[in-house]
């Protein structure tokens, strides 16, 4: 089976669902875990393998009723790859909104950023001791590295 990728499975179900059956895109725990496998994920038939099945079926299927719902599923995995996020990652995000600078101000992430997340970084963040570095910049690579356990805060 096919979880995701261009084959027939899901755009079959899709269909069924456009035609008005919700009901559908549901999976049974077999299907799901065959999907998850396809995914790559670690749910063998093993104890290891079952608990952490067990753990991902109690997210998408909290009701307990044997279905998955394709809603559920696509909540499940944006969830699991919006934090999937690496240092670099941020690193490059702070580039940006540091207009390509090797550091950033608390201007600019006041500008940038919601109040409590400037804050945050502003509190976080050492002061930038590069050769370009002016009146107040704050060092967003260690910052970020340090938030992914690379180096320390």
């Amino acid at each position: 089976m096919v979880c995701l990728g261009t084959g027939g499975y899901l755009q079959e179900r899709v269909q069924r669902v456009t035609r008005g059956n919700k009901q559908a895109l549901g999976l049974g725990p077999e299907e799901f875990k065959a999907c998850l496998i396809s995914l790559g994920y670690d749910v063998e038939n093993d104890w290891q393998g079952d608990a952490e099945f067990n753990r991902i079926m109690s997210l998408v299927d909290p009701s307990h009723s044997g279905l998955v719902i394709f809603e559920a599923f696509i909540d499940f995995m944006s969830r699991e790859t919006t934090d999937t996020d690496t240092a670099d990652q941020v690193i490059t995000s702070f580039k940006v909104l540091a207009g390509d600078k090797n550091f950033i101000t608390a201007k600019e992430l006041w500008r940038e950023l919601p109040p409590d997340q400037a804050e945050y970084c502003i509190a976080h963040m050492a002061p930038y001791q590069g050769p370009d570095a002016v009146p107040g910049a704050l060092d967003y690579k260690s910052f970020s590295t340090a938030l992914y356990g690379e180096s320390n805060l």
